[in-house]
């Protein structure tokens, strides 16, 4: 205690400590607080109960807490039993990171004999138990495991001290749920003490600090603004875009941009700054009854302050009810979607970001790795002439289909409105607002497209977002192209969908488990398991399986051919024809973060993102079937499983089939 007391005068490093943690103190109810009084600092000890713990003599546990860091500190439980001591002590300091409500420090002994898997459940237990009481608060567990090792029964916690604490052995430990949150260096041994002093200075890095906030801009849709912009369409004689437009491109074009024109012009935007230690209840009311709060203190206004004070209190407390009833209610809505929202909300989950950095090269590397199939040889049977994009010409008989105006308008009242916009700035919100304005003049619009078989150049630009395939980057290939395309395509594009279902949907591959209404990876699965031990039920019987992955099997769609693989499914020429302008002659570019690659010009391959895409993928691979009633393909988009059931050892049918699919 006096070499204690001596460190705690000469050498800053205990003088500024926050908490100092020890066991194995020796403490009994016969040595008073006083006699262990250490100025400016503030004990909490848990001696060793004889009876629970089955010896009289060692053991014991206790802190001590630096009052310039904290004077709010509350005992939490105390464990003495023969495997397992340990002690729950709350501190909520002066200062702490807002995402921290504050910091349950646990000081562990396991004795070297004690039942070591036993007693690290029981603390566990004690763990989550306090985690589910305490779920903002940051849990702290200190000192001498001895043998043991919690990253079994608590894996989410790392372990901080990476320096030897007795000879060659670490034998203390120090556990967060914090990456990097602390830096182990070793100190000298206190006393008689066979395990040296561990000085742990923190890194870890603040939420405020660690990432700049986001500035996010938004439009604020009230009724009164919805009625507005609705007034305006209305009194839009849309015959003049009709009769100024030479062509089809060119009416599209003008429409979209006198939509997306008056929408920015009627709908108000309000600029946001987040930051990512927000609270998800915390609101802008909030935020100035604490500035108001913050001005009564430094006006020196008791009355005032003491107001602002209890205004705040009570609107925390409704806000935070209102938040917990908005969970609640994602909860019970039949929307897996809400529930998996509501979820990483309460558990506060966010997705790991890769930590790969955004740059305008890698944004145009990777423009050019997905148009790397323009120029590669992709198949013996698509010689380059196939893919001219020279207009094709309509033929003489009348559409097969035709878009009525109510049927565009049941689609634009479905749209979600947080969906993003696509290329040509017509919003979701504004489509699912407007749908009984706007229903005629895109109906006029997309039957004239079908007519000419040509599908308008606006609605074929994308904007490839690369959604991270992993964490860890480590090349182009780990990055998924997902196509953001305009929103009233995809709404031409669902209306061509049910069409082409009601064509194809009975001729498509069984054995084709994407895509399908009421198919699932399950039943995939389930599927070839029947397969599998239905044939191994025989004698003289095995089963030979291949597993194929197709790298981005969309971007490999020939047009031309998939055109004469439609048309084999009796779908009517002047779609194919249609479908054949849809992919050809598309404009896209790459957004990574703030950075946009250059427009590239692509003839090949289906986005990913466009709603026809999964249907013409599972036709374009309809024919990708065993003509081998021994051999089963089982498809689930574009992975594909091969099932080889031999009898007597012939695989020469499998092989073959390998051979065909290779090929």
């Amino acid at each position: 205690m006096d070499e204690l007391l001596l460190l705690s005068r000469t050498n800053k490093d205990f003088s500024n400590s926050a908490a100092l943690c020890f066991t194995e103190s020796w403490l009994n109810d016969a040595i008073p607080d006083n006699a262990l009084n250490l100025p400016g600092f503030q004990l909490l000890r848990a001696d060793r109960v004889a009876e629970s713990a089955g010896k009289s003599r060692g053991g014991g546990t206790c802190f001590y807490i630096n009052e310039r860091w904290c004077t709010d500190v509350t005992a939490l439980k105390k464990m003495c039993c023969p495997d397992l001591e340990a002690f729950f002590i709350n501190c909520k300091p002066f200062y702490s990171p807002r995402e921290f409500s504050s910091f349950i420090l646990v000081s562990v002994y396991i004795p070297p004999q004690a039942h070591m898997s036993l007693a690290l459940q029981h603390l566990a237990d004690q763990i989550a138990h306090t985690e589910q009481q305490h779920p903002d608060s940051v849990i702290i567990i200190l000192r001498d495991f001895n043998k043991a090792n919690l990253s079994h029964e608590l894996p989410k916690f790392k372990q901080h001290i990476s320096c030897p604490t007795r000879d060659k052995n670490i034998l203390d430990h120090c556990y967060t749920t914090i990456k990097d949150a602390y830096r182990s260096v070793p100190r000298a041994a206190l006393g008689l003490s066979d395990h040296c002093l561990v000085h742990l200075l923190p890194t870890y890095r603040p939420k405020l600090k660690s990432a700049k906030p986001v500035i996010r801009t938004v439009k604020r849709w009230t009724s009164e603004i919805e009625q507005d912009l609705q007034a305006c369409f209305e009194c839009t004689d849309w015959s003049i875009f009709e009769a100024g437009a030479t062509d089809l491109d060119e009416l599209t074009e003008t429409v979209t941009s006198y939509i997306s024109f008056c929408e920015d012009m009627c709908i108000p935007t309000r600029t946001y700054l987040t930051f990512n230690n927000d609270k998800p209840w915390f609101t802008a009311i909030l935020r100035h009854l604490r500035q108001a709060k913050e001005d009564a203190f430094r006006n020196g206004d008791r009355v005032l302050y003491n107001q602002a004070r209890n205004t705040l209190n009570k609107e925390i407390r409704v806000a935070k009810r209102s938040y917990a009833k908005k969970l609640e209610n994602q909860f019970s809505s039949n929307d897996p979607a809400s529930v998996w929202k509501g979820l990483k909300d309460i558990t506060n989950y966010k997705t790991p970001s890769p930590s790969t950095e955004a740059n305008q090269q890698l944004a145009e590397d990777l423009n050019e790795f997905y148009c790397r199939f323009e120029t590669s040889g992709l198949t013996p049977h698509a010689p380059s002439e196939n893919l001219s994009t020279q207009p094709l010409t309509p033929p003489a008989t009348p559409p097969a289909l035709r878009i009525s105006e109510g049927d565009e308008r049941q689609i634009f009242l479905k749209q979600k409105r947080r969906k993003a916009p696509g290329p040509d700035g017509v919003t979701q919100a504004c489509l699912k607002t407007c749908a009984d304005q706007l229903a005629f003049i895109f109906s006029q619009i997309f039957n004239r497209s079908l007519e000419l078989c040509e599908v308008p150049t606006c609605f074929k630009r994308s904007t490839i977002i690369p959604i991270p395939k992993k964490s860890k980057i480590t090349g182009l290939n780990d990055y998924r192209p997902v196509a953001l395309t305009s929103v009233v395509m995809k709404s031409f594009e669902r209306l061509v969908l049910a069409y082409l279902k009601n064509i194809t949907g009975p001729l498509l591959d069984p054995l084709q488990f994407a895509y399908r209404v009421n198919r699932s990876v399950d039943d995939a699965v389930n599927m070839g398991l029947h397969f599998i031990l239905q044939h191994l039920d025989k004698s003289g019987t095995y089963v030979r399986l291949l597993f194929v992955d197709f790298s981005l099997a969309f971007n490999t769609i020939i047009p031309t051919l998939l055109q004469t693989k439609l048309t084999q499914l009796s779908v009517p020429s002047s779609i194919c024809q249609w479908i054949t302008s849809f992919l050809t002659d598309r404009h896209q570019l790459v957004k990574l973060g703030k950075f946009m690659s250059n427009s590239h010009t692509t003839n090949t391959g289906a986005p990913q993102g466009c709603v026809l895409s999964p249907l013409l993928f599972s036709v374009y691979t309809n024919d990708c079937t065993s003509t081998d009633p021994s051999v089963k393909l089982l498809k689930f988009a574009d992975d594909t499983t091969v099932i080889g059931l031999i009898q007597d050892g012939d695989e020469s049918a499998y092989r073959q089939e390998i051979e065909q699919l290779a090929a």
